[in-house]
């Protein structure tokens, strides 16, 4: 009886393992240009006020542990000092390079920038499914020089 329980369990757990691997697929393009959008203009709001508490609150749980409100201020110093200000992006689409994926331990990765002048915004960011969310594990934003 007790090997017939286990094997049980066996099959259920082998049957379970790619229903839960299912259920991480990539957003819609839509909630992925949301999910992208979101991200970076609470990142944005966080640069232009100086003040990091609502960013820090939306951030998984592990990028939260290492980075306080007062160390991403810090990371991210040189926006403010620029006064650099990305708002501009809520109105473009993003292009992504390379597409968005989902790494073999269910990271969102997503790259790319926004075709804003005369500085690019580009960005990569890595997203966990949190709490039924994609959060931030991982920011990186930059301007560049355009193509000319």
């Amino acid at each position: 009886m007790q090997v017939i329980a286990r094997l049980v369990a066996m099959v259920v757990l082998v049957l379970a393992a790619p229903m839960a691997e299912a259920q991480v697929k990539l957003p819609t393009e839509r909630g992925l240009e949301s999910l992208v959008k979101s991200s970076l203009m609470s990142f944005n709001d966080a640069n232009v006020t100086g003040n990091y508490t609502v960013f820090h609150a939306k951030l998984s749980k592990p990028f939260r542990q290492q980075f306080s409100p007062e160390k991403l201020k810090e990371t991210f110093r040189e926006f403010a000092e620029k006064n650099i200000d990305i708002d501009i992006i809520s109105a473009m689409k993003p292009t992504y390079d390379p597409p968005p994926l989902i790494d073999d331990n269910g990271k969102l990765i997503v790259k790319g920038s926004f075709p804003t002048e005369p500085a690019r915004v580009v960005f990569a960011l890595d997203f966990i499914l949190s709490d039924g969310e994609w959060k931030l594990v991982s920011i990186n934003v930059k301007t560049t020089r355009a193509p000319q």
